[in-house]
């Protein structure tokens, strides 16, 4: 009786517990869920893409949905003709590209210095850091402290307020501390590497999944920037992009307005291509960094993941 109900055990255990039928089900289930979040995550960036380049008449009747329709460059036109914006843009990669650098300089080794047990200050810095993240001096004395620094109407002011995240200092302490294995530590030492070789030659190589997401949260910190030159920059040639996207959204909107006043037709052709422009302007200042995410995107569920699991 055993010898024939044994194959029957050993197919089943093969096929899995849950019956064919089933798991099809199952996989159809989360494939329409999946879909389904992904096409709610999605459609409103490719209709703000869509109403861009349509006829504003066709987009304020509710007449674009999925396709545009009488496509239109308008809005993008009006954009890439001001001088202005090529200065922001010039501003804006240099505010980013400079600040990353210096983000992940100042970022990686403290949080490997403190990522280190036998670093006995390790905790009260620690909670130093962490102290800066629920409290602050407020805007005014902020606002005293650049200007006695010298920071006001400089370039610096976008990059060495921002120089250390305190958040990403956690996630990269937690990943120093859980995903470099000990073992590996004092092989090296024995070898008769110190700290610094230690951190450049094996800690920072072992690290490319931390690094892009540590770098991608900082350069999409830089990019999205707009207060600080709102209220620290006057010098308009050091506005960064999201300024200037700003005064040229605002200028059209004053334009429309204005003449929508007079009672006469312009203001309703002002007001519909205003608002052309504005849905340009959310495309120019989002795209760069829509188009890099792809490129980082292997490495930021296990950069971000890595330096929370224990084990």
């Amino acid at each position: 009786m055993s010898t024939d109900t044994a194959p029957d055990t050993f197919s089943s255990r093969r096929a899995g517990h849950r019956p064919r039928g089933n798991d099809l089900a199952f996989t159809v289930v989360i494939t329409v869920i999946c879909a389904a979040v992904l096409f709610t995550t999605l459609y409103p960036l490719y209709f703000v893409l869509i109403a861009s380049i349509s006829d504003p008449t066709a987009v304020s009747t509710g007449k674009v949905s999925l396709l545009p329709k009488n496509i239109s460059f308008f809005g993008y036109q009006q954009i890439f003709e001001d001088s202005r914006i090529w200065t922001g843009y010039r501003n804006t990669l240099i505010y980013s590209v400079v600040g990353t650098a210096l983000n992940l300089a100042v970022t990686l080794p403290a949080a490997y210095a403190l990522s280190r047990r036998e670093f006995r200050p390790r905790r009260p810095l620690m909670l130093m850091f962490a102290f800066t993240m629920f409290f602050s001096g407020g805007l005014i004395p902020t606002y005293l402290l650049y200007k006695d620094l010298g920071l006001l109407d400089n370039w610096l002011v976008f990059i060495l307020p921002s120089a250390l995240n305190v958040f990403n200092l956690i996630i990269a302490r937690a990943f120093f501390e859980n995903s470099l294995p000990e073992e590996l530590f004092e092989a090296a030492m024995i070898d008769g590497v110190d700290y610094f070789r230690f951190f450049t030659t094996i800690a920072l190589p072992l690290s490319k999944a931390l690094i892009s997401v540590i770098g991608l949260y900082y350069l999409v910190q830089h990019w999205n920037d707009f207060f600080t030159g709102l209220i620290f920059v006057r010098d308009y040639d050091k506005q960064p992009l999201q300024i200037v996207l700003r005064d040229i959204l605002l200028s059209n909107q004053a334009f429309s307005g204005g003449a929508g006043g007079a009672g006469g037709s312009g203001g309703a052709y002002g007001q519909r291509y205003a608002d052309q422009i504005k849905y340009g302007v959310i495309i120019v200042s989002t795209l760069p960094v829509i188009i890099l995410y792809p490129f980082l995107q292997k490495y930021f569920e296990k950069g971000v993941l890595i330096g929370s699991v224990k084990g």
